[in-house]
């Protein structure tokens, strides 16, 4: 059996029956109706008075809390994007990539089983050199273009200034001339007909340049964006792997070449004897110089190769895991297990906190590893890494962002490895407020953080949820 406490100028209350009329004065019946009259004072209106005190002040942190908790979720939406666009780029990068590689591969092993004696020999073709000048040819086009493009434009600034600051009045005709041919050449208006149009004095009147008629290109040649652009890739060409394509391009069997189908029509049998005389041929020919022999050993190109190989292996190696990385933390932003369902834990993803306690300093940094320092000098430890959120609550819940645990510490003298379990709470400030060693090198932090500060309506609507 229960009785109703009325408590008038606070909340209501049920207390047991056998509370009642025990000569003792209930805390949960402020009112004193549990005991006969005069027995109990009604306190109900200061008990009233400092829980609603109480009450507003948490709401107040509470909503300065949430405002911070909402910029965090903001941050949370725009890192998500920011890590999807960055996948897909990496997922781009990483393609081609690989194809860069494949091609370094292929071209390593090429150089791998040339000799440096034979590599210079194909060299010396009239192809390869013929690359080599047109290159320097290319280039040195390239430098006289850059120089007379920027000698162009201060011309053309020279010009404007003087179309501009010129006397019409005063008549040099060596001058005017001069001014009407820039206007013609540069397609501008002439200079009086542009003072005449304009508008208050001191109004600069922006000028439109008509549009230049351009001499027909033939389809075959280069546009002048594409020698801006692609120019550079051209000269920057592996000259050495574009031979040795050309090489096997040339050497490639013919459809009516009989001379490599001639082990198709031998009997299994014969191919080891047939194997073995044509070792001997070339052999033969090569000492009677008719081919040139392959020198044995590793030349410097095909070291050279292996090295662009090895760095650009290295390379994708990175830019995959930078690729997993990204896509993975997209996954993370709003996994209940992680950074929570709207990702309002994103934000302090590293960030760390400390508390000075006299003799050590104790830092968190979330989701990364908590540490002792002492301040007078000496080793630091390290108190664990994260685990996990609460173990013991449901994942995506409340109660499941108030606590989380940090293991594998170093090690204690004689002890278990240091650990560490967070209690945290709304507040408006990322902050260890507390630090207990509850039992040998299992300590206890308190901390608040303006993550957990959900706004007021949606409290109430998750305690609805769980009374229903």
């Amino acid at each position: 059996m229960v009785a109703t406490s009325q408590n008038k100028g606070h909340i209501g209350a049920y207390i047991p029956s056998s509370r009642v009329g025990d000569g003792l004065c209930e805390p949960d019946c402020c009112d004193g109706s549990d005991e006969l009259p005069g027995v109990c004072k009604d306190i109900c209106k200061e008990v009233g008075e400092e829980y609603r005190k109480k009450r507003d002040e948490e709401l107040k942190l509470r909503r300065a809390g949430a405002k911070i908790r909402s910029t965090y979720i903001a941050f949370a939406h725009k890192e998500k994007k920011r890590l999807e666009e960055l996948a897909v780029t990496l997922t781009k990068q990483v393609a081609a990539k690989e194809k860069e590689v494949e091609k370094l591969r292929e071209h390593a092993e090429r150089t791998e089983s040339l000799s440096q004696a034979s590599l210079e020999h194909k060299k010396q073709s009239p192809l390869y050199q013929s690359l080599l000048n047109h290159n320097k040819a290319l280039q040195s086009l390239k430098r006289e273009y850059k120089k007379h493009a920027e000698r162009e434009r201060q011309l053309g600034d020279v010009l404007d200034a003087l179309r501009r600051g010129y006397n019409p009045n005063y008549q040099d005709m060596a001058v005017l001339e001069a001014v009407r041919g820039w206007e013609e050449l540069a397609g501008l208006p002439h200079i009086n007909d542009v003072k005449k149009g304009d508008g208050e004095e001191g109004e600069v009147v922006e000028e439109t340049r008509a549009p230049k008629l351009e001499e027909p290109v033939n389809d075959d040649l280069w546009t002048a964006d594409e020698l801006d652009n692609e120019l550079d890739d051209l000269l920057q060409s592996d000259y050495t792997a574009l031979l040795l394509e050309h090489e096997d391009h040339i050497n490639a069997p013919t459809e009516d070449s009989i001379l490599f189908k001639l082990t198709s029509y031998l009997p299994e049998d014969w191919l080891p004897h047939y194997e073995a005389w044509k070792d001997s041929f070339v052999e033969w020919l090569e000492t009677l110089g008719v081919v040139r022999p392959e020198s044995s050993g590793a030349s410097s190109e095909s070291t050279r190769a292996q090295q662009i190989l090895s760095e650009a292996t290295l390379e994708l190696n990175r830019m995959k895991s930078e690729q997993a990385e990204a896509e993975s933390g997209v996954t993370k932003i709003f996994h209940p297990e992680h950074f929570g369902a709207r990702g309002e834990w994103k934000k302090l993803d590293d960030t760390c906190i400390e508390f000075n306690s006299g003799d050590y300093t104790y830092e968190l940094c979330l989701f990364k590893e908590a540490k002792q320092k002492p301040i007078r000098g000496g080793t630091n430890f390290s108190l664990g890494k994260f685990k996990s959120w609460n173990p013991d609550a449901t994942p995506g819940s409340p109660e499941y962002y108030k606590k989380q645990v940090y293991q594998n510490g170093a090690r204690c003298w004689n002890g278990p490895e240091r650990s560490v379990v967070v209690i945290l709470s709304c507040g408006i400030e990322n902050a260890i407020t507390s630090v207990q060693e509850l039992e040998k090198c299992e300590y206890q932090y308190t901390a608040t953080s303006p993550a957990l500060c959900t706004p007021p309506e949606e409290e109430d609507k998750n305690q609805n949820r769980e009374e229903l």
